[in-house]
């Protein structure tokens, strides 16, 4: 199977494309996935990712791309959600869940109407092996996007992951930074679409953060940590989806799910198992 996959990578241009984003993604979610995770935004992902549903249900109504037409409703969305929870009584969670069920339901009335779902299938669960070159360029430009915002603003990043009010009294623009970082998020969003799709999307984002933030104490190594078990799932993952004709975008979550139920169990430091061998041997001793 092996000698299948590495053939079929080096003979069809399909292949290649879809290992060059699968690994692109994996490093992209998994570096921004760590201020997500520090941040306390996975629900936040959730509800941006399903948000997108209504504007690919439209954009392939008007015959344009569903890149455009998911990038407004995720803007949308994202700053409904901070713009509930900033102005008025309703705590940030149950804004999220809102505007995730509202946005949902939308791009499920509307396909219903259209009949479109199954060419949204990808859209909505992720096919690897169809990506285009224009999805390249795509991935690798909110790539670059990406990692030069997190070079000009790592400092202020950090202080508003850990505290924002600390923040504020060094006089950062927090609410700049916030919408920033959330807008960039719905970029990355869009971007992994085509790979693991808009109902798993999320999990390629926080999943390996997590694992990873089991695994060390230092941001810096997280992110390192983070991007490597993104990357690699990914590969994983369009491994096992081209051998066995399965959805990309679940085996790829699933190889990610593996790697953090390891890493909950056998962690150095904070592996549930190891600490229970420490506890022990602390009470016989």
């Amino acid at each position: 199977m092996i000698y299948d996959f590495v053939n079929a990578i080096m003979e069809f241009g399909f292949m290649q494309r879809g290992l060059i984003v699968a690994i692109l993604i994996g490093v992209i979610c998994g570096v921004l996935g760590t201020f997500v995770v520090l941040r306390g935004l996975s629900l936040m992902g959730d509800a941006i990712s399903h948000s997108v549903l209504p504007g690919v249900a439209i954009s392939h109504m008007l015959g344009i791309s569903h890149v455009i037409g998911a990038s407004v409703f995720l803007v949308i969305a994202s700053f409904v959600i901070s713009f509930i929870s900033k102005k008025s009584l309703i705590k940030n969670d149950t804004s999220i869940g809102i505007v995730l069920t509202t946005f949902f339901s939308l791009g499920i009335v509307i396909i219903s109407r259209t009949r479109t779902m199954a060419d949204l299938h990808h859209i909505l669960f992720g096919n690897l092996l169809s990506v285009r070159p224009d999805d390249v360029v795509l991935v690798l430009i909110i790539g670059a996007i990406l990692l030069i915002f997190i070079f000009l603003f790592y400092k202020e990043l950090v202080v508003t992951s850990f505290d924002e009010t600390l923040a504020k009294v060094y006089g950062l623009k927090t609410e700049l930074i916030n919408y920033t970082f959330l807008f960039i998020l719905t970029l990355v969003i869009v971007s992994s679409l085509q790979a693991v799709g808009a109902v798993l999307v999320v999990a390629m984002i926080i999943t390996p953060a997590a694992t990873s933030y089991l695994l060390t104490h230092k941001l810096t190594v997280m992110m390192v940590i983070s991007a490597l078990i993104g990357a690699f799932s990914s590969v994983v993952g369009l491994f096992f989806s081209f051998s066995y004709n399965l959805s990309s975008g679940a085996t790829i979550v699933l190889t990610m799910s593996v790697l953090f139920i390891l890493a909950l169990l056998f962690a150095p430091e904070k592996g549930i198992l190891l600490q229970n061998l420490k506890s022990r041997k602390g009470i016989d001793s």
